[in-house]
């Protein structure tokens, strides 16, 4: 066996960004890559193929069908890629337009000028949300696992389930689903969710992000996103789910010594409960844990999201972004902190 195959499966996922799902998938139906095996038939993977996988990411995550990509070779990916905005290791998810982070909302993404195959996303997200109307779990989880491979696991979350999130909660508003169906969507989205981040499970240094709405704030389809999306980004999630009280969210904190809490506000955009219960986190939380809010009611509450230093995210982009500047080295003393104003 040559000596470039190096890389176990665990680092690929890390290096990725893939699941060990969808790596798989893209192996055996699409002939993406071909590890080296180890006597124990492990396998393994070397650093071309790696960096094949991450731009077959990028791609996909530009809209691109991994049916037609995975057939291109390894310099042409690199065209497409910097056609897309994704030289350099830069995210197309980053680069995209606005979709919305903590409550799932719909944005236009850069796309490769190349012809795609198969389901599109607006296809596959109809598949899910017909499931979802008919609660029809088993159709439902095998729409997501197409989304997942066609479009990456970011690609997926980003383009599919945060469109369906805020499409069952305009749904559910309108009367044309019940809270029953939005249960049932949070059921299977928390199974599906779960099994996937699997492949991305914290090796013990990762920083640590709480996920959960506070009291008041029921339902918990944003949070369940950015829960997979952070796991998917390499941070160590805690989630807690929907609707608890400051104290129990800061005392989760404090036991996983969590370095950011984020909050979803979806719905009520005009509980008098909410603002002195954030303020009341604020207090409780120690003064380095950040909080960053999203979803479809943060806006609403502004006020006291300015006035407890939270960070304020407006689509899936900027979370990624915020994740990504928590993780580096704390400030030196006299520097500006994220999210604070300059002097």
């Amino acid at each position: 066996m040559s000596a470039e195959f190096q890389h176990p499966i665990q680092v690929v996922v890390r290096r990725t960004g893939l699941s060990a799902h969808v790596i798989r998938i893209w192996e055996k139906r699409y002939g993406a890559v071909e590890p080296g095996r180890t006597a124990t038939n492990r396998r393994l993977y070397s650093d071309e193929q790696i960096e094949r996988l991450v731009l077959l990411r990028d791609l996909t995550r530009a809209g691109q069908s991994i049916g037609f990509v995975a057939k291109q070779p390894t310099e042409k990916l690199r065209e497409l890629a910097t056609a897309a905005g994704a030289a350099g290791g830069a995210s197309v998810a980053a680069a995209s337009g606005a979709t919305a982070a903590l409550a799932g909302g719909g944005g236009a993404a850069r796309s490769v000028a190349v012809p795609t195959a198969g389901a599109t996303p607006a296809e596959l997200l109809e598949d899910c949300l017909a499931a979802v109307r008919a609660l029809d779990a088993h159709a439902l989880e095998q729409g997501l696992t197409r989304a997942e491979t066609a479009l990456g696991a970011q690609g997926m979350l980003r383009r599919v389930v945060a469109p369906l999130a805020q499409a069952i909660g305009e749904e559910w508003r309108a009367g044309g689903i019940t809270v029953a169906h939005e249960h049932f969507a949070s059921a299977v989205l928390r199974t599906y969710l779960a099994q996937a981040a699997r492949g991305f499970a914290a090796g013990g240094s990762e920083p640590v992000l709480l996920v959960a709405t506070p009291a008041g704030q029921l339902h918990e389809l944003g949070a369940l996103l950015v829960a997979a999306v952070a796991a998917n980004l390499g941070w160590n999630v805690t989630y807690l789910g929907a609707s608890l009280p400051a104290p129990e969210i800061a005392g989760a904190a404090r036991q996983n010594r969590t370095r950011a809490v984020a909050l979803s506000l979806v719905y009520p955009a005009d509980d008098p409960r909410l603002e002195p219960e954030l303020s009341r986190l604020r207090d409780l939380l120690p003064p380095e844990v950040r909080i960053i809010v999203g979803g479809q009611a943060a806006p609403a509450y502004r006020p006291v999201l300015d006035r407890i230093g939270a960070l304020h995210v407006a689509d899936l982009a900027q979370f990624a972004s915020t994740l990504d500047q928590l993780r580096l080295p704390t400030p030196a003393a006299g520097a500006t902190p994220l999210g604070a104003p300059a002097s």
